[in-house]
């Protein structure tokens, strides 16, 4: 048995908004990831049994590695289609809000979603979300967005309309946002949940080899590259630092999510306990930072103290305006400041 994380109220407020709405639009975050496209998926499959009109948006491009999800060929991309989509969410009757806590992070689609007439519903798990829906279910402490979806499908009585479809997208996204259920996974009913995944007959082998072993070659060796060139370790701190140009990226003819998982790699060196990854964008005049965490040491106070971000506890993220030598240096002025925490981790 699952315990039940979710208010009631908001339960049956959103089984209410389901049942009356036709048309419903899931929206997520940009540069989408595994979660925001999981739970999305997820929960678009699971709208269609019970006869509803739904379409996914996202911002922009997500990993090709995540391309073979049922539904995905239909997820629509605001960067390419914004007038038909704008259409789409200003006639929804509820526009569900998945994987994000603020309107920055989806965005032009920001404006539209704003404006939208139809009933907002937030559910998420990143902390301390802004008031732009009217029903709100933000719990941090959960591993994943699309576990919230499995929970919420199940409180509203529907656990026999997920289908196999519907289960390989919730257990894709808990799967990437737990790092293979290597962080944030030691709750004990995320393998409850796991177990009835598997009763709808997905084959989480499979999944896991689509998701972590179809990469090109070209990012086998942008890999080799980064660990052998790139990667500082400052055993003082406990800490790594890997980052990535433009200019290296194209070397190696990136793609969008060549460099997933990254920032996971010195986490592998023995008392590392923290890891950073900048890498300067290849679409917006900025640098993307990824922090990545064991134990307590707190990556998220890290990332909303020093760049503008934040997150979870072991997996964060954040931005940088600037040269890639100011976020190293500032990188650096973080170490010095949470250098008791790192050796006491």
């Amino acid at each position: 048995m699952l315990s039940k994380i979710i208010l009631q109220a908001n339960i049956d407020k959103v089984a209410k908004c389901f049942e009356a709405a036709e048309k419903i639009v899931i929206v997520s975050h940009v540069s989408p990831d595994g979660d925001a496209i999981g739970s999305s998926l997820g929960l678009l499959h699971f709208l269609e049994t019970q006869g509803k009109e739904v379409r996914v948006i996202v911002p922009n491009a997500f990993p090709d590695f995540l391309r073979w999800m049922p539904g995905a060929k239909d997820v629509l991309r605001y960067d390419k289609y914004a007038e038909f989509a704008d259409k789409l969410v200003a006639e929804a009757d509820v526009v569900c809000c998945l994987d994000f806590n603020a309107l920055s992070r989806i965005d032009a689609l920001a404006s539209p979603v704003a404006a939208a007439q139809g009933k907002k519903i937030l559910i998420d798990h990143h902390l301390n979300p802004e008031t732009f829906c009217q029903i709100v279910i933000s719990h941090p402490e959960i591993s994943s967005t699309s576990e919230l979806v499995f929970r919420l499908i199940c409180r509203m009585g529907c656990f026999e309309d997920i289908t196999k479809e519907c289960a390989e997208c919730i257990y894709t996204g808990m799967m990437t946002d737990t790092g293979g259920f290597t962080y944030n996974s030691n709750n004990q009913e995320i393998y409850f949940i796991i177990s009835e995944l598997l009763s709808k007959g997905i084959d989480k082998d499979e999944i896991y080899r689509k998701v972590f072993n179809t990469y090109s070659e070209d990012r086998l060796r942008l890999m080799g590259y980064v660990l052998y060139d790139k990667m500082q370790v400052f055993p003082q701190f406990r800490s790594a630092l890997i980052t990535l140009t433009k200019g290296e990226q194209g070397k190696f003819h990136y793609v969008k999510g060549d460099t997933e998982g990254f920032v996971n790699i010195p986490l592998q060196i023995k008392n590392i306990c923290f890891s950073a990854f900048l890498r300067e964008d290849t679409e917006k005049d900025m640098i993307k930072i990824s922090l990545r965490s064991v134990g307590n040491f707190p990556c998220n106070k890290v990332a909303a103290e020093f760049f503008n971000g934040g997150g979870h506890l072991n997996a964060s993220g954040g931005e940088f305006y600037g040269t890639m030598a100011d976020a190293v240096q500032l990188f650096k002025q973080a170490l010095v400041k949470y250098e008791d925490l790192l050796l006491k981790n």
